[in-house]
């Protein structure tokens, strides 16, 4: 028996790739050193954090504690951790790793070190590490851990990845790899500036096995309010058929970097053991989010991690991470 595990069930460690100077960072590398450096300290709090780093002896002198921290040598093309690392599913019981192709988003930019990552550093998980023969990354799919996955018709479908399968046969190769019941797809939604066709991360998330937090626009003047608005009405009929309780996120205001309008989300959170993480960018609409993440989870402690940099480059907190289900333990690594 096959499962994916999901985002919000325990956790091992946090995977991190730091910036250089040889990505697409190098204009304001300090900014996104910073940046990386607090998301680094935030989740150290919670559980242990593996940082992949060009190099390794700089980025360790850049933190006076090293408490939960792990630091592993190997230069990427980029920091996009969620797409580029392994999935943790559950087979018969024992957690396994799955490394999947990775495209830079269906060939968007040059990716064969991001590509080649998870396999380099296989010898410091102590779980089975299993290649698969399909081009897939973490932002685009979302786990309920009952069997059900969400994710877009726009990325998931795209013929710029798998493009050998329609997309009959594109489901039922996710189902046979991840042991899945159901694959809901959503068919509108995106946020302008995003690179990945629309990865589900950056819409709507499962909190829990039958809730799903997503994002509004309730601005009419906005481009985004047509779509989002088609989006919720989707949501709204999967969660009549399923039985799910719906969480509504506000839209940030529109950030924009060098004219250009940046996709800002606050679907773009973080779970780590005991706390939530959730993107803010030094709009209005930061508070309103973190009084709706702190209502919701009463349980957990929620940290607001300024991510404005983040967005300069099309993504946010949850794209720069990746979390590693318990039962993984890190090995030869201090």
């Amino acid at each position: 028996m096959k499962r994916l595990i999901a985002e919000f069930e325990a956790q091992s460690f946090t995977q991190i790739i730091f910036p250089h100077a040889r990505t697409d960072w190098v204009e304001y590398l300090e900014e996104a050193k910073s940046t990386f450096i607090n998301i680094i300290n935030v989740v150290k709090k919670f559980q242990k954090c593996l940082v992949v780093c060009a190099d390794k002896n700089h980025v360790e002198r850049l933190f006076s504690d090293h408490t939960n921290l792990y630091f592993v040598e190997y230069e990427t093309n980029d920091t996009w951790a969620r797409d580029c690392s392994v999935i943790s599913i559950h087979e018969n019981g024992v957690v396994k790793l799955l490394n999947f192709d990775f495209s830079a988003w269906g060939g968007k930019f040059e990716a064969s070190k991001d590509n080649q990552m998870s396999q380099a550093l296989s010898t410091n998980y102590s779980a089975e590490l299993l290649n698969v023969e399909y081009t897939l990354e973490g932002g685009a799919i979302e786990s309920n851990g009952a069997g059900t996955l969400l994710t877009t018709a726009t990325c998931m479908n795209n013929p710029n990845r798998n493009s050998t399968l329609n997309v009959v046969q594109r489901e039922q190769r996710l189902k046979e790899i991840f042991g899945l019941k159901e694959v809901l797809y959503l068919k509108h939604g995106y946020l302008v500036g995003d690179d990945t066709d629309s990865h589900i991360d950056t819409l709507a998330r499962f909190i829990d096995s039958n809730v799903v937090m997503y994002v509004i626009c309730q601005n009419r003047e906005d481009e985004h309010y047509e779509t989002l608005s088609l989006m919720e009405k989707e949501l709204q009929s999967i969660a009549q058929t399923h039985n799910y309780k719906l969480i509504p996120l506000p839209l940030p205001s529109p950030l924009y970097y060098d004219n250009e309008r940046l996709p800002a989300t606050y679907a773009n959170f973080l779970f780590v053991n005991g706390a939530v993480l959730v993107p803010t960018y030094g709009v209005k609409e930061d508070e309103e989010a973190l009084r709706i993440f702190r209502e919701t989870f009463k349980e957990r402690e929620v940290v607001g991690i300024d991510c404005s940099v983040l967005v300069r480059q099309h993504g946010s907190l949850h794209c720069v991470t990746m979390n590693f289900a318990k039962g993984v333990e890190l090995t030869s690594l201090k």
